[in-house]
């Protein structure tokens, strides 16, 4: 259970789609108050010589509402660089259906774990709600074919990074997770793993670097951002998963840009239970008062 948990978290931050400088800058966080815990991605800002390039952090599946945000910021930029392990046809592949009935593409393989997951959790797909055929969108991921053949150089494996990343990590709680599935309780689910997918990004800038997963596809991205750049493009987005950004902004800061803002968009917004109001105390009735004595009248 903990072993597939933990390669659910990752392919939720970092697995592909198929088809200040002191301190790294936090990509993804748990916002919590007594009310709800919010699960948020960054949207971090870097400027170079008036050029401009935005990291923009997603998770795989989320609110809607979430996914609505993002693609209204789309619009503002010249091109949106993204992650999809495939050719660059993969955006026509994956686009939504383009009216209701449409037939939509075949799920296969990690979108069917996205898509189970999602209907288990009450939220929806990244897949399903971003439109890759948007014209400002720009392909920045490897081909399926070099992926495979990376991984099997490296002897990299999804369960082996997915294990790697949650050495020393506090697990969810069991019991409580399997209560609240069982029961659909989709928010208790929610809430039992929010916190292992806050720091995730973290878990994984460890050996980022040296993995195909993160690595390797940040360095092919870095590719395509410097040919966009070349041809005078002054707003960049990179639409990736938010665990890809520690590495990646490395290799931003080595390129000379700095980070100049950030800030948060909510992917869960997940509401807490209220506990049950203490049931009122009885209202006890005053006993009556006893009768008053009769007075006895003394004898003339």
């Amino acid at each position: 259970m903990k072993s597939l948990l933990s390669a659910l978290i990752a392919a939720w931050l970092v697995l592909p789609a198929y088809a200040d400088e002191a301190k790294a800058s936090d990509f993804i966080r748990v916002d919590e108050d007594a009310q709800a815990a919010r699960l948020q991605t960054g949207i971090t800002h870097y400027e170079k010589a008036g050029t401009k390039v935005d990291l923009i952090g997603a998770i795989h599946i989320a609110d809607a509402a979430y996914y609505k945000a993002l693609g209204d910021k789309f619009t503002a930029y010249d091109a949106v660089l993204y992650e999809m392990v495939g050719d660059d046809d993969a955006a026509t592949k994956a686009a939504p259906a383009a009216k209701p009935g449409a037939k939509k593409p075949d799920l296969s393989g990690l979108h069917q774990v996205y898509s189970l997951a999602a209907k288990f959790l009450g939220l929806t797909g990244q897949m399903e709600s971003i439109d890759y055929t948007r014209k400002n969108f720009i392909h920045a991921d490897v081909t399926l074919e070099q992926f495979q053949a990376l991984q099997k150089e490296k002897g990299e494996s999804i369960l082996k990074m997915a294990e790697k990343a949650s050495e020393g990590k506090k697990e969810p709680d069991t019991a409580k997770l399997m209560q609240a599935m069982l029961s659909g309780n989709s928010n208790g689910m929610k809430l039992e793993i929010i916190h292992s997918l806050g720091g995730a990004d973290d878990q994984i800038a460890a050996f980022a670097g040296e993995s195909v997963i993160i690595g390797d596809r940040n360095a092919k991205c870095m590719e395509v951002l410097d040919g966009q750049l070349a041809k005078g493009e002054k707003h960049l987005a990179i639409f990736y998963g938010a665990a890809h950004f520690p590495d990646m902004e490395k290799r931003l800061l080595a390129k000379g840009f700095k980070k100049s803002s950030h800030e948060w968009v909510t992917a869960w917004d997940v509401p807490k239970q209220k506990p049950a109001a203490a049931p009122a105390a009885p209202v006890v009735p005053p006993a009556p008062a006893a009768p008053a004595a009769p007075v006895k009248k003394k004898a003339a």
